[in-house]
């Protein structure tokens, strides 16, 4: 009888195993320098790394090595036959090193920048995101106050920090100025911000003290303050009949008032929101009068670093806003000393934020002696698109008059024009630079007050444009110059200084008072 043949099983799938080892691990430096396989069992080093991997049954391990980095470890456990592994399974072995470590190398070059582009991707989305929280949670306007001019400027560093400003309509006619920077940058303080700025307006609106307003607030900003994280804030209530300038701080840059003769810090003591419950704000006051000037800013002006690594600081602030001209733009001077200060190369390394109170130099009383009535005082951003938004304004502005429909589409026309010159050729449609608007009415005429940023540069002239090359496409449809605004009003003013440019618009309003 034929006796069956004996049938091996296939020796059991060994499944892999897997090791960390420590760069401090005393095998790493043992294994980059040996040059071959390695048998386990004749190593004496004080290695968690080896322990790990005798108890895991490895007898002899192949060092991968590129560019004389060890890159990863091939494992073997003992031979299924039972035998030493042999001096052709070693040259074997190392052959296949040689091939395998560029290989693995290349491979996790290439993990590395997928995961590179990935985390840069993700950044660069948690950066628009976080930009689009805070552009959605800024005022898109400034209040119109007869006898102050309100402004704002904001420009967020590249990674985006967590500044913010508000202006917040009370009763009588008051207005809440809200200054703030949330220690933190990207989504994270964008989203705080954009809560701190909740939290401010719903207490604002019951309660009639600053300081009562950040107690408030405070309390309510403690429990959800992630850690590390708190909010720096000065709200101000602005009286504006009576210049009356109420204020509490929370740990927030010193505002600065300029006076005729000096500059004054207004101090107020408060820790920072979200960082201490049970917190008090002292609450002070003080009058601005008429030509005075108060300015609020952030820390990433104060804190701004040159190139040898000196910082800016409050001493150079406040010389800029004691030496501030009073035709000229507070914020644009204060940029342009700390860009004279830092350099062009300059990578702004925190959100730049300022707010000015200016209060003008003359009220209501100085128009009633003269005649003359202020109707509106507003800015607009200069971004195309935005004559029409002013010129809106404007028509808004003498509903009251009673002017001839045709006179009023000329207005229009002239309002219009001449803003968009000022957006276009002063500004360089520069949405950092505000066109600021003025209407006043005399006794016999309406007069608009166009001004722009383009100090020192030539307007463009009165020459009349070329129609048949704008119907070619040869020349824009668009910026038919000082020609068109000329023709459409009853007189025309051009004043210009080294900051700014100003077209009055003159309309007479024949027998009208």
């Amino acid at each position: 009888m034929e006796r069956e043949p004996e049938v091996t099983a296939p020796p059991a799938a060994v499944e892999p195993v897997a090791f960390e080892l420590s760069p401090t691990d005393p095998l790493m430096h043992y294994l980059q320098q040996a040059g071959g396989p390695v048998e386990i069992d004749k190593l004496k080093l004080d290695s968690p790394g080896l322990e790990q991997m005798r108890k895991a049954d490895v007898a002899l391990v192949v060092p991968l090595v590129s560019q004389g980095e060890l890159i990863g470890v091939l494992s073997l456990g003992p031979r299924l036959s039972e035998q030493q592994y042999s001096a052709d399974d070693r040259k074997l072995l190392e052959n296949l090193a040689s091939t395998a470590a560029p290989a693995l190398r290349v491979a996790q070059l290439v993990r590395e920048e997928e995961a590179n582009i990935q985390a840069r991707e993700r950044y660069q989305q948690e950066l628009r995101i976080a930009h689009l929280i805070q552009q959605n949670f800024l005022p898109r306007e400034q209040p119109d106050i007869a006898g102050w001019t309100l402004s704002a400027f904001y420009r967020s560093a590249r990674e985006v920090g967590g500044d913010f400003y508000d202006f917040i309509e009370l009763d009588n006619g008051r207005i809440g100025v809200v200054i703030g920077d949330v220690t933190d940058k990207g989504v994270p303080a964008a989203l705080m911000m954009a809560s701190t700025r909740s939290v401010l307006r719903s207490v604002a609106a019951r309660f009639d003290s600053p300081g009562t307003v950040l107690e408030h607030a405070n309390e309510l900003l403690c429990p959800d303050m992630p850690p590390k994280m708190f909010v720096t804030c000065l709200y101000a209530i602005l009286e504006p009949h009576s210049g009356k300038l109420v204020y509490a701080n929370a740990g927030h840059n010193v505002p600065y008032r300029r006076r005729i003769d000096c500059v004054d810090e207004l101090k107020a003591r408060g820790m920072p929101l979200g960082l201490l419950p049970g917190s008090k704000y002292e609450e002070k006051d003080v009058m601005i009068s008429p030509g005075e000037i108060v300015l609020f800013s952030s820390d990433g002006i104060a804190e701004a670093h040159s190139t040898d690594g000196e910082m800016f600081g409050c001493p150079r602030i406040i010389d800029v806003v004691t030496h501030h001209a009073s035709s000229a733009d507070l914020r644009n001077e204060v940029l342009d000393s700390l860009h004279a200060f830092t350099g062009a190369e300059w990578d702004q390394e925190d959100d730049i934020t300022m707010v000015v109170l200016d209060r003008l130099p003359y009220d209501a009383s100085d128009f009633a002696a003269s005649g003359e009535e202020r109707l509106a005082t507003f800015e607009i951003a200069s971004e195309t698109g935005n004559e029409r938004a002013a010129m809106q304004r404007v028509v808004e502005v003498v509903e009251g008059l009673g002017i001839d429909p045709t006179r009023l589409d000329k207005l229009k026309t002239a309002v219009a024009e001449a803003t968009m010159n000022a957006i276009e050729h002063g500004n360089h449609n520069d949405p950092d630079l505000p066109v600021t608007i003025e209407v006043t009415k005399r006794p016999r005429e309406l007069r608009v007050a166009i001004t722009d940023h383009g100090g020192g540069a030539q307007i463009p002239d009165e020459t009349a444009p070329d129609i048949d090359a704008k119907l070619r496409g040869e020349q824009t449809p668009r910026g038919w110059g000082l020609f068109l605004i000329k023709n459409m009003v009853d007189d025309m003013i051009v004043t210009s200084d080294e900051v700014h440019h100003t077209v009055t618009l003159v309309f007479s309003l024949g027998g009208e008072s």
